[in-house]
């Protein structure tokens, strides 16, 4: 499957533009982490644009319904495992460093963009690791995002955390305009 396939599949299962731009966010991250870690751009992008593509439509059954979906499509085994890995519930143990790593990119991602979002310019440039910790501990803000999920794919990872969330930022800054924010 190349990119442009995902797209298309992804569009076919997710109408919601703020889905949509979720998805190239963490499937810019995927990349950039796969370009740090060695991996390949085109298959960890693709665990980064699709690991929710059935969330609109199969809200109950996500990423369990996807699994099938992606199966019945031939899409690689090793794609399709690693979007199991992005939740925690799905019981599946994280074997490969692309495993671990859509685990530890996808609530963080979502996380920077909310921070992002609430200021004024909404540009990345004005975000750093110390806001970031900062907004995480208010419950109120951005109640959906799983913060566990964010300090567990880090420690996960073994990485220092404010490095993690820096790579995340700068990661982002090429799609800023796409993803409805300023670089």
């Amino acid at each position: 499957m190349n990119r442009e396939e995902g797209w298309e599949l992804l569009c076919e299962y997710t109408q919601t533009e703020a889905l949509r731009r979720h998805a190239v966010s963490v499937e810019t991250v995927m990349r950039a982490e796969a370009r740090q870690h060695g991996g390949d751009e085109n298959t960890w992008g693709l665990v980064g644009l699709l690991h929710d593509f059935d969330y609109e439509m199969f809200p109950d059954e996500h990423p369990m319904k996807g699994r099938t979906i992606l199966e019945e499509r031939g899409v690689p085994d090793e794609i399709v495992y690693a979007i199991q890995c992005h939740a925690d519930f799905t019981g599946y143990e994280r074997r490969s460093k692309m495993d671990q790593m859509i685990f530890a990119v996808d609530e963080l991602t979502g996380f920077v963009i909310a921070c992002t979002l609430v200021r004024p310019t909404k540009s990345l440039s004005e975000l750093d690791a110390k806001s970031v910790r900062k907004k995480l501990k208010d419950k109120s803000f951005a109640r959906s995002v799983i913060r566990d999920d964010i300090w567990n794919g880090a420690a996960q990872l073994e990485v220092d955390f404010d490095e993690h969330v820096g790579f995340v930022i700068e990661a982002l800054k090429p799609v800023a305009g796409e993803i409805g924010l300023n670089p």
